[in-house]
């Protein structure tokens, strides 16, 4: 079974996915540091309770940078509700529609599907913009 990870930032801009059978934490960490490196650093970041992010060593990274860590309540993903709307979004916009044989095809669509998600798909919880016109109102 493959795994996504994706990441949601401000405005609803999703700024990157993750694809492969596993996504251990420093994985996550290599993400969030290029996300950083791109965006800046967040003062807080609101995730589930996954192993990759309950982690010691991802705990430890946070902490390191002065960036809290904002857990949502097990059992209530409402409470990480842009997230579980995005989640849904990739579901069946098209996880639900393509076969792939190999990660690295996911993997392409993935990256040529958030392109269009950024900048090409007006967003009606954003006002019926896209988010990277939303980020470049907020700039």
């Amino acid at each position: 079974m493959c795994k996504l990870c994706g990441k949601v930032g401000q405005f609803s801009v999703q700024i990157n996915i993750e694809v492969d059978f596993s996504l251990p934490s420093g994985r996550v960490i290599r993400s969030l540091d290029r996300i950083i490196e791109w965006r800046g650093k967040p003062l807080v970041i609101r995730c589930d309770n996954g192993p990759e992010y309950i982690s010691a060593v991802t705990l430890a990274w946070a902490a390191r940078r002065g960036i809290r860590i904002d857990f949502i309540q097990p059992g209530q993903p409402q409470q990480n509700a842009y997230v579980e709307r995005y989640n849904r979004t990739v579901r069946y916009d098209w996880l639900a529609h393509h076969l792939f044989d190999t990660l690295d095809e996911i993997q392409d669509f993935a990256t040529r599907w958030l392109w269009t998600y950024n900048h090409d798909r007006p967003n009606m919880a954003l006002g019926g913009i896209t988010p990277k016109q939303k980020l470049a109102l907020a700039a």
